[in-house]
């Protein structure tokens, strides 16, 4: 059984924390009809806020790493006047996803947890995004199940088409070994070019230093022919000014090997900016995807 809180307000371990406030300040911004719901797994229960009509398109919103569902405030309340919302917290990584059952060992237990929580959801098909790290989640899960998802959407997707620029790769290492609010507010800037334009963003990202992950699994490209058979109709919309990796490589590299796939780049975005200080492009390209 799932349940529901009204605009899911409230912290699971360590209520009150500096963590906890940004989250729910950030929370405060969604659709007044936002509900937190627990979804029960095997590796214990899933956090997701659904909002907008019921009866409207489902779309499945996952986030980068670190980023939480929150990482989605800036283009809820738009996207909820089309689409019944459903933004996912990850398993192992920040947020009110609870890892208190099963540990999860490989993409074929993440693709399982996930597969549960969109049981659990109700959801026999849906449209399905996702950002960085959330999107290889989303590519795996739609190379697996691609019945179930109506379309995809992948957001400067890391993980997917071509591997992390090794400048980016050793300037996150400090932050990742030794976090700090300072280290990761820095890192954001040096990827971005400027500091976190909305300050309840710029609190919360300085706030997950302190906050508690548990295992945040590798992300392993998928082979050539798995990505050429991919079913899905899917739009990759990617941050031109990213410093996470060669958005024109990747842009090659998805055309190549999603022949079908709609590629697109959003100049100026940085890899970290582009869900929340992108909001035409990235609610542009939710609401007219794909044939």
């Amino acid at each position: 059984m799932t349940n529901s809180t009204a605009h899911g307000t409230g912290g699971r371990d360590g209520g009150g924390s500096a963590f906890d406030a940004a989250y729910d300040e950030l929370l405060r911004r969604w659709p007044e009809d936002t509900r937190a719901l627990d979804v029960p797994t095997r590796f214990g229960p899933a956090r997701v806020h659904a909002c907008g009509p019921e009866d409207a398109p489902p779309l499945v919103l996952l986030p980068g790493g670190g980023a939480t569902s929150m990482a989605w405030y800036s283009v809820a309340p738009a996207l909820a006047r089309t689409h019944r919302l459903y933004a996912v917290d990850l398993l192992g990584d920040f947020g009110r996803t609870v890892p208190d059952g099963d540990p999860p060992r490989d993409a074929d237990d993440l693709a399982a947890w996930l597969t549960a929580v969109l049981d659990g959801l109700g959801l026999e098909r849906t449209a399905l995004c996702g950002h960085s790290y959330g999107a290889w989640i989303a590519l795996n899960q739609a190379l697996r199940e691609p019945g179930r998802f109506s379309r995809l959407t992948l957001l400067d997707p890391v993980g997917c088409f071509a591997g992390l620029r090794l400048p980016y790769v050793l300037r996150a290492l400090p932050m990742l070994a030794r976090p700090t609010p300072q280290r990761v507010l820095s890192f954001h800037r040096w990827e971005t070019g400027r500091p976190p334009g909305d300050p309840a963003w710029a609190a919360f990202l300085g706030a997950t230093a302190h906050a508690r992950r548990t295992k945040v699994l590798p992300a392993r490209r998928p082979g050539a022919s798995a990505l050429r058979g991919c079913a899905v109709p899917t739009l990759v919309l990617l941050a031109g000014a990213s410093r996470a990796h060669d958005a024109r490589r990747v842009a090659g590299r998805a055309r190549a090997l999603l022949p079908g796939a709609t590629v697109v780049t959003v100049e100026g975005a940085g890899h970290h900016s582009l869900p929340t200080e992108h909001v035409a492009d990235v609610v542009a390209a939710l609401r007219n995807p794909p044939e």
